[in-house]
């Protein structure tokens, strides 16, 4: 299933209704980690493309059938940029920047690919994997090798 996305920083809370709307009947509860940590990967990766390319993307998820316990949830942004991913150095006191980074935390997988004329940036969480120890960081504790390093998807 996917969703256009307009390039409008609006179009990010509507990508993550979507994808809530979608986690409805497909064996995943609103409340569960997973379904919370899908929701802000929809976010980060959603923004990146809206942000930095300045382009429609497409928002694509892959849902397990029924209620699977070892599930793999396989989330996709796909652009119309073909500039890659690139590590960017974020301060401290910066407010943005953070976003692959996150990723990177809180995914089992994640990589990019080239997509027509654009790329397609994915990640995966598996349904019985417990959170990373960088997890943790991402939302705010302890420290991490990601603390001061970014990525941008451009």
């Amino acid at each position: 299933m996917q969703l256009e996305v307009r390039p409008d920083p609006a179009e990010v809370g509507r990508a993550r209704r979507w994808a809530r709307s979608r986690l409805l009947g497909s064996g995943i509860e609103a409340d569960e980690p997973l379904a919370e940590t899908l929701i802000l990967l929809v976010s980060e990766l959603v923004t990146n493309a809206v942000v930095h390319t300045g382009r429609p993307a497409v928002l694509r998820l892959s849902l397990p059938p029924g209620t699977a316990e070892s599930a793999t949830v396989r989330l996709e942004v796909a652009d119309t940029s073909p500039r890659a991913p690139v590590p960017r150095c974020a301060g401290s006191n910066a407010t943005g920047g953070r976003g692959l980074a996150l990723v990177d935390c809180l995914a089992d997988r994640w990589g990019w690919s080239p997509e027509g004329a654009g790329k397609s940036i994915w990640c995966e969480l598996d349904r019985c994997s417990q959170p990373r120890e960088g997890a943790a960081v991402a939302y705010g504790g302890g420290r991490s090798a990601y603390e001061d390093l970014a990525f941008e998807a451009v």
